[in-house]
């Protein structure tokens, strides 16, 4: 049996993809960004992500290039029946070590193809093969093993773990063997808070927030823009007994600082914050949807228990549709245009009224009309016009009008967000403030 890999402790990591769909962008790499968070929450640090084509010297060469710079690399892919799986072939390169047969690999692999009826080929056979010094980790939902090895050069040292490329094979081997045998410093983590900011635009936050983006911060503040909104990363590095009052502090720093713009944490939507707002008052929403289509009432119905606070919706995408369920008024719509502020006052109104047929009436309404494109846009309301609504019983209904400029289905997400947006500034007691992209 081959011995294990020395042990010494792991700061940094590289993640290292291969594979030529990947190079050339006809799959895309899931991976390393989940490995990245996985290496994170155990305190090491990702330092680098590098992607390379099915080449063995190009392999080999990185691997010894990233080997030189990290504790440790991660590696997925490459580790299959076929000529172009080279990892196992690189890497034995990359430590000038030959090739053996592992024996226990060759046994399991043996019993899993005698119990499926099937002759072992020579080609399967191959992914028994590892570096003289390295050793094999099994791998209970495919036919590839992984590998794990040692390189070093001089007093330079770093650990391999040379995992496969599908999700279903890597993500449990990780998890199960790889975590486990890394060895962080001790007098170090690295903790992740995130923070998410609706109605504000990314080139603003910084000036807002002043000195917590300053790079070198300990914890630094970095943003990065999703479609619609932004998220606010917190990262602290250091003594792990100071590592949540650390971000505690910061994260009531960065809520002060963009009040009353953020709307969640880490894994919190901008429809589970309004659920859960609408459920702590007891309240609950329709919608009446034109060129979302549906896409505000698959948000709020995306999390079990929904139906307490989502009564239903109607996609009015045609003008008759308007009229005939939600008694939009025909004269209204030719007059104003559907896309307008008469009409998306109407449609939030006949949504609040139609669900008071029910038993469960709904507390507000939210409504959105617009020109969604490619198509379909005037030098008045050109592609991008919105007109969002909110109706909500005893109180008096706002229409607000935005103006989008993106490709159609980002048009429709932030349509989508934007209404609920206004729904929750209308549950803090916040409607006095406009959002990002609002005329």
């Amino acid at each position: 049996m081959a011995p294990d890999i020395e042990q010494h402790v792991h700061r940094t990591a590289a993640i290292l993809s291969i594979g030529d769909e990947l190079a050339l962008g006809e799959t895309v790499n899931t991976n390393s960004a989940w490995i990245a968070q996985r290496l994170t929450n155990c305190g090491v640090k990702p330092v680098t992500h590098v992607t390379v084509d099915d080449s063995l010297n190009s392999i080999a060469a990185i691997m010894r290039e990233l080997a030189s710079r990290v504790d440790v690399v991660v590696s997925s892919g490459g580790l299959g029946p076929t000529d172009d799986d080279l990892t196992r072939q690189a890497l034995a390169q990359a430590l000038g070590e030959e090739l053996v047969e592992d024996e226990q690999s060759l046994a399991s692999l043996q019993r899993r193809f005698q119990a499926i009826g099937r002759e072992l080929l020579a080609a399967n056979r191959v992914q028994t093969l590892r570096p003289v010094s390295g050793r094999c980790l099994k791998n209970p939902h495919g036919t590839a093993p992984g590998i794990a090895a040692t390189w070093r050069e001089g007093e330079l040292k770093c650990d391999f773990f040379c995992l496969p490329g599908p999700p279903r094979e890597m993500q449990p081997m990780l998890e199960r063997l790889v975590l486990p045998a890394l060895k962080p410093s001790g007098d170090r983590v690295i903790r992740l808070r995130t923070l998410h900011v609706f109605g504000l635009p990314e080139s603003g936050i910084p000036k807002l927030l002043g000195g917590l983006m300053e790079r070198g911060r300990n914890p630094v503040v970095g943003t990065s823009a999703q479609t619609g909104f932004v998220t606010c990363k917190i990262r602290f590095e250091g003594d792990p007994a100071k590592a949540d009052a650390t971000l505690d502090a910061a994260e009531k720093q960065v809520r002060a600082a963009l009040d009353p713009f953020v709307f969640g944490v880490d894994d919190e939507t901008l429809a589970s914050v309004v659920s859960d707002l609408l459920r702590t008052r007891g309240e609950s929403v329709t919608t009446a949807e034109s060129c979302t289509g549906g896409l505000v009432s698959m948000m709020l119905t995306e999390r079990p228990g929904s139906s307490d606070v989502f009564v239903g919706g109607w996609a009015t995408y045609s003008n008759e549709f308007k009229h005939g369920s939600l008694d939009v008024p025909l004269e209204l719509i030719e007059k104003h245009g559907a896309v307008s502020e008469h009409v998306a006052r109407a449609m939030a109104k006949g949504a609040l009224a139609r669900s008071a047929e029910s038993e469960k009436p709904a507390n507000h309404a939210i409504s959105i009309t617009g020109v969604a494109g490619p198509g379909g846009g005037t030098e008045e309301k050109p592609v991008g016009t919105v007109w969002i609504a909110r109706a909500t019983r005893g109180d008096e209904t706002e229409a607000r009008l935005f103006r989008f400029s993106d490709q159609r289905d980002a048009i429709r997400e932030r349509s989508a967000l934007a209404a609920l947006g206004m729904l929750r500034l209308k549950l803090i007691g916040r409607t006095d403030v406009k959002l990002l992209w609002e005329q």
